[in-house]
């Protein structure tokens, strides 16, 4: 199996903060400019050992609505505000008998990584945003996680958002 890792820039990363304005983007242009690139802006990670109240919360004061899962120093999976707040956190308390809301962690019911809608890096790179928006209709997810494959290893080198990618055609 092959090693996940994070791709981290050099030096310190910058976080986007919460309603800081972001260029628009027309169908036509090049479909990096909607992804999140994790060389550039540093990536919001969790462990899966965390509950998902805190969870919640530390997406809410990043202003994010995913989160790359570790296990250690590797990447487990995703989870999203949505599987927190929708059926999957339910779901899993009903199925688990007797287990308090604020006993839910992370890795219960995040997106294992093997389950995770990916892309790779060079495709992205020669896509339009276009293509990404018609990748999305194809499946009911609200991420589309972006690897580079090494020789040993791939690299989660950032996320896009379809929530992401609405609003930033919709304020053109």
């Amino acid at each position: 199996m092959d090693v996940l890792h994070l791709a981290t820039g050099h030096g310190r990363a910058k976080l986007r903060l919460p309603g800081e304005q972001e260029t628009p983007v027309a169908p036509e242009d090049p479909a990096m400019r909607v992804m999140t690139d994790f060389a550039v802006q540093q990536p919001v990670t969790v462990m899966e050992h965390v509950s998902i109240d805190e969870a919640l919360q530390l997406m809410k004061a990043a202003g994010v609505r995913a989160l790359v899962v570790l296990r250690e120093d590797v990447v487990a999976g995703v989870i999203t505000s949505y599987d927190i707040q929708g059926e999957r956190a339910f779901r899993f308390q009903q199925s688990a008998s007797h287990m308090r809301h604020q006993d839910v962690e992370v890795g219960d019911i995040m997106t294992p990584w093997d389950q995770v809608s990916v892309i790779e890096w060079r495709e992205l790179a020669r896509m339009h945003v276009r293509e990404v928006v018609a990748a999305f209709r194809g499946f009911a997810g609200t991420h589309l996680v972006v690897i580079e494959r090494g020789p040993d290893s791939v690299t989660v080198r950032g996320v896009i958002s379809r929530t992401r990618i609405a609003h930033l055609l919709g304020s053109r």
